[in-house]
Parts: C-alpha cells; sequence; structure tokens
C-alpha cells in the first residue's frame, strides 16, 4: 500500500522548481499566482535563500510545488491508499485528496502564512531539534525549564522538536543535554510555530476557514493533532485550527500509516525530510521522493518492481507501533486526575482529567508514558494530553 506524504516549511530551496518549468503540471503555479495575486513562478525559480525564508513566502512556495509534483505523478495514473502532511503538508494532503480545491488551498495557505508571520513578529521565538533523548524525556526538560518552551515537534525516533521564547528553548536545551541528549540543534526559523505563541495566528485562520468548503477526503488523512484518520469535513476545519498550537505528531501519524498496511511512503514536493523520517520510523518500507520530474521516473521504476517489502522486526520493534494520543474534548483550563501519570495502566474510558468541567477519558487502554499536558495549563481543543502504549 501506498501513502503519499507532503512536507512543510523549511523543505524549501533557491531554484527549486526551476526543473519544472517546461513540464505539463507547472500550469498549476499560473493558477496558483492567479488565486494568491502574486507571481510565485519567481519565487519557484529566482528568489534567495533570504527571501524564501520568510514565513509568507516558504508555505506557499512549498505548498504549490507540492502540487505540482502531485499533478505529475497522477498524470502517470499513480494514486495513494492514504495521505499525511507535515505542519503546512496537511494542506497538501487534504488538497490531494479532494477534500480542499486547490485555488481554496492557495488562498488558505496565502492567509496561514501571513497569520503566522505577524504572530511571530509580536513575540519573539524560535525552536531547536533535540535530538537522541526520549520524548518523555524532552518533554520534561520543557517542563522544568526556566521560560516559556514546549514541544512542538515528534518528528521521529530520537528526534523532537521544542520551541518557545529564545530563553526558554536555550534553558530546555541545556536540561535536555543534562539528560542524556545528543544534541541541541538551534533551527533557523522565525517563530515559535505550534505553540501558545501562535494562538492569535490560529484565531485569523479559524476565519478564513469560514470562507473555504471542505469536503469529505476520498482517502484517510492522518492528522497532525492527533495521529489518527479523519474522514468528515466537519472534524478538518477544527483539526486545521488546532495545528497551528499544538505539537506536530508526525512519527506517531507515521506509526498510523504503518499499522494501515502503508509500506512505501512517497514524499511529494522540495527535499527528502519526510522521506529520512519514515526510514528512521518504519523500517523495511520503501521510501521514495519526488521533487524533480526525473523523480517521476524513479517512482514508477521503485513500484513496478513487484518484489514484496522484506520487514523482519528488530527485538522490541512492534512496541513502539501501539502508541496512541488522548487528545482534549474542548479549549479551556485542564485539571489533572491522579489516572495521569507515568506508568500507570489504565482502562478503555479511563478519566485522565477535565477541561472546563468536560470529562477528558481515554478510548484506548495501556500503559501511559508520557504526559503532554499539565494541572492548571490552559489547552486547546484536540491537543494532546498524553500518549500510552496500548495493552
Amino acid at each position: 500500500m501506498l501513502a503519499f506524504t507532503f512536507p512543510g516549511q523549511g523543505s524549501q530551496k533557491p531554484g527549486m522548481g526551476s526543473e519544472w518549468v517546461d513540464h505539463p503540471s507547472w500550469e498549476l503555479v499560473e493558477e496558483a499566482s492567479e488565486a494568491a495575486g502574486r507571481d510565485l513562478g519567481y519565487l519557484l525559480t529566482e528568489a534567495d535563500a533570504a527571501e524564501l525564508k520568510e514565513t509568507r513566502n516558504s508555505q506557499l512556495a512549498t505548498f504549490v510545488l507540492s502540487l505540482v509534483a502531485l499533478d505529475a505523478v497522477e498524470r502517470t495514473g499513480v494514486i495513494p491508499g492514504m495521505c499525511a502532511g507535515h505542519s503546512l503538508g496537511e494542506y497538501s494532503a487534504l488538497a490531494a485528496t479532494g477534500a480542499l480545491a486547490f485555488e481554496d488551498g492557495v488562498r488558505l495557505v496565502t492567509e496561514r502564512g501571513e497569520a503566522m508571520q505577524v504572530a511571530a513578529g509580536e513575540q519573539e521565538g524560535t525552536m531547536a531539534a533535540v535530538l537522541g533523548l526520549d520524548d518523555d524525556k524532552v518533554i520534561e526538560a520543557c517542563r522544568l525549564a526556566d521560560g516559556d518552551v514546549w514541544v512542538a515537534n515528534f518528528n521521529a525516533p530520537g528526534q523532537v522538536v521544542i520551541a518557545g521564547s529564545p530563553a526558554g528553548v536555550d534553558a530546555a536545551g541545556q536540561l535536555a543535554k543534562a539528560m542524556g541528549a545528543k544534541r541541541s540543534m538551534a533551527l533557523p526559523v522565525g517563530g515559535a510555530f505550534h505553540t501558545p505563541f501562535m494562538a492569535s495566528a490560529g484565531d485569523r485562520l479559524r476565519k478564513a476557514l469560514e470562507q473555504v468548503e471542505l469536503r469529505e477526503p476520498a482517502t484517510g488523512v492522518v492528522a497532525n493533532v492527533d495521529a489518527t484518520v479523519h474522514s468528515t469535513s466537519e472534524e478538518w476545519y477544527e483539526l486545521l485550527a488546532a495545528q497551528l498550537t499544538s505539537p506536530v505528531l508526525w512519527r506517531q501519524s507515521l506509526y498510523t500509516l504503518d499499522e494501515a498496511g502503508i509500506d512505501t511512503f512517497v514524499e511529494l514536493g522540495p527535499g527528502t525530510v519526510l522521506t529520512g523520517m519514515a526510514k528512521r520510523t518504519c523500517r523495511g518500507s520503501r521510501t521514495v521522493s519526488v521533487s524533480k520530474p526525473v523523480d517521476v521516473d524513479a517512482l514508477l521504476s521503485v513500484l513496478s518492481d513487484s518484489s514484496p517489502v522484506g520487514r523482519v522486526a528488530e527485538e522490541g520493534e512492534r512496541l513502539y507501533v501501539t502508541e496512541r494520543v488522548v487528545v482534549s474534548p474542548a479549549a479551556g483550563v485542564f485539571e489533572a486526575s491522579p489516572a495521569l501519570a507515568g506508568g500507570t495502566e489504565i482502562e478503555v474510558g479511563a478519566l485522565l482529567g477535565t477541561v472546563n468541567g468536560e470529562p477528558v477519558k481515554s478510548p484506548f487502554a495501556g500503559s501511559i508514558m508520557g504526559v503532554m499536558a499539565y494541572n492548571g495549563e490552559r489547552i486547546t481543543a484536540r491537543q494532546p494530553v498524553a500518549w500510552l502504549r496500548t495493552s
């Protein structure tokens, strides 16, 4: 089974669209330019690194190039069984499944990029990748740090991104290294994305979402917020808005795809970041990236190989694909219950706490492995509260 995955902000690079100019799929760039009221051909072929780094530019350019690559692959008749996108890439995934019209996607991504850039200007923030440390310890480092800092991305085993104020990120990085992390590496970004620092952007995005029609996806799309497949348009309005202030559960999303039987991951768009994460997370799977026209032929070559994908689980490997995330049903102040403690065994329906009096119950049975919301913390709807390994 095949899954299409779509990259987010940070994968862009100067000239990334140059090799597509003479390809039939380049016509999408002209359509996108009209919808956005901007020359996207210039962004994809002539803009320098500094210009592309701006959130309003990087997001739009990455979205459009991802859809160009998708169009080129679809012209060959290849279709996915499931889709997922990392942060911004979620919009590409929804467009790929017909849930979001291309022109509406361009307008939404334009508004999203502008809103996030404005929010980043209102409150100084930064991000850093913590390498070689378990998720729960990175969460603990953020909780103990003197400053505003949260986990923003769970990308792959031993690769977690934290975000917040510069002082908070630095403090959490130092604590993480003291706990055994191999490295805490600053990322060249202009804001603390997927944290409460983006709350004002979320408010602006909700208004933009009200102006577009979301339809039922033609294939399953795994959401960043809870690493679960969602198939109704009503759910996606809230998921897209909540995503801006919630961590990206990418590793958990890959496990969801793996459990669904996906054995081939095709990354569509600039870069190969997601390809590397899939290799690390779902061992034995096939991975292909399509960022240039020549890559389409490489994809067809891989798919023409009918030999089965070998998958020999290493000792303990299957434990990791049983992870589940419990999310908040509403926005408000979270009050934790005694059941919300690391190592606690819970049953289906166990009460993990309340949000403004509304119960937060686990739909899964298993062992609590990490706490992602703390007593008295103000959280958003569908924000992760805890993750567990199922029995």
